[in-house]
């Protein structure tokens, strides 16, 4: 989990090593806040820190009342920002606010709650960790907060007390067709946080010198997916032009959860393909998920505009949900 935030494994890890352990989380945020909601801190009992939840602003304090909570076992919400003066005072630029909350593992975060969320991460199963800030209730639960997270958006409800942790598995990004294109994707869908894997039996497509270091299955498309899996963290994009191929993957694809499928073609390939699932007896709702001709039209020519269109279109469908 290099690129993945891992601090709640490394807070139970260092718990259990009986170093101490203390989670900052931001809970909310205002103006030019440099971290999103969800981002996560952890503190040892010895001063030891990774993550971050602001971009290196305001850690310092974080880090400080950490150790006070570690030293009393009790939670606390901080709030830094408040005015552009108070915010230029822990480094927060124009005005931005956050607000984190402070949870000392064992004390108030109770082991056994960090290690579901750590095993269900590991599992690649979505959870939400609640926690109602009002008389310090906790629970993690896997439904009854399906949009956030279809969004991946951590907060407070509306009650003002209750904060929702989305803890969603890492992003995937599947890759049908070791083509030019997907040269240029792969190392841009890793540096937005992606885990990227490209399927192709054809050897001579994908090979280790064409794609150094990368995930290659030389499987044929549906044997790989039944493989590897899909689901709502995922995003398929076929890059192929080749039915043989395409199809068998448009058909795992569109009998699952991904957020995000996207062919390559022209409009007239794309109508065929539409003809074809058709025939195959899916219906127009399903067949609507296909982004194709996929990416964004920027006007992309080369394959690596093309992978910036394709990347910015899984992004939106990701965030936004269009």
């Amino acid at each position: 989990m290099d690129i993945f935030e891992n601090a709640p494994e490394l807070a139970l890890e260092w718990h259990r090593a009986g170093r101490g352990a203390a989670l900052a989380t931001v809970v909310e945020t205002w103006g030019s806040a440099p971290r999103r909601t969800g981002a996560m801190l952890v503190v040892s009992g010895d001063g030891e820190m990774m993550g971050s939840v602001s971009g290196g602003c305001v850690e310092g304090a974080v880090v400080m009342e950490a150790q006070d909570a570690l030293a009393d076992g009790a939670p606390r919400l901080l709030e830094y920002g408040v005015s552009d003066g108070d915010a230029f005072a822990v480094g927060l630029a124009c005005g931005g606010t956050i607000r984190i909350l402070v949870e000392p593992v064992g004390a108030a975060l109770n082991v056994d709650t960090l290690k579901q969320i750590v095993d269900a991460r590991a599992a690649r199963r979505q959870v939400a960790y609640v926690v109602n800030t009002a008389d310090w209730s906790r629970s993690v639960v896997g439904e009854g907060h399906e949009s956030r997270f279809a969004m991946d958006r951590s907060g407070v409800e509306e009650d003002g007390s209750t904060f929702v942790h989305i803890h969603n598995p890492p992003l995937r990004l599947i890759v049908v067709g070791a083509v030019h294109i997907a040269q240029a994707l792969l190392p841009m869908a890793r540096i937005a946080g992606y885990d990227p894997v490209v399927i192709d039996p054809r050897g001579a497509f994908g090979s280790q010198a064409r794609f150094p270091g990368e995930t290659i299955l030389d499987d044929w498309p549906d044997e790989a997916l039944d493989n590897v899996g899909l689901d709502a963290r995922t995003a398929l994009v076929l890059l192929t032009h080749d039915p043989k191929l395409d199809d068998p993957a448009l058909h795992r694809a569109l009998n699952s959860k991904a957020f995000y499928i996207g062919a390559l073609g022209s409009k007239r390939t794309h109508a065929s393909r539409v003809a074809r699932l058709q025939e195959a007896g899916f219906d127009d709702t399903a067949i609507a998920r296909i982004r194709g001709p996929v990416g964004l039209d920027i006007g992309a020519a080369s394959p690596p505009e093309i992978a910036v269109s394709i990347l910015a279109q899984m992004v939106q469908a990701l965030r936004k949900g269009a």
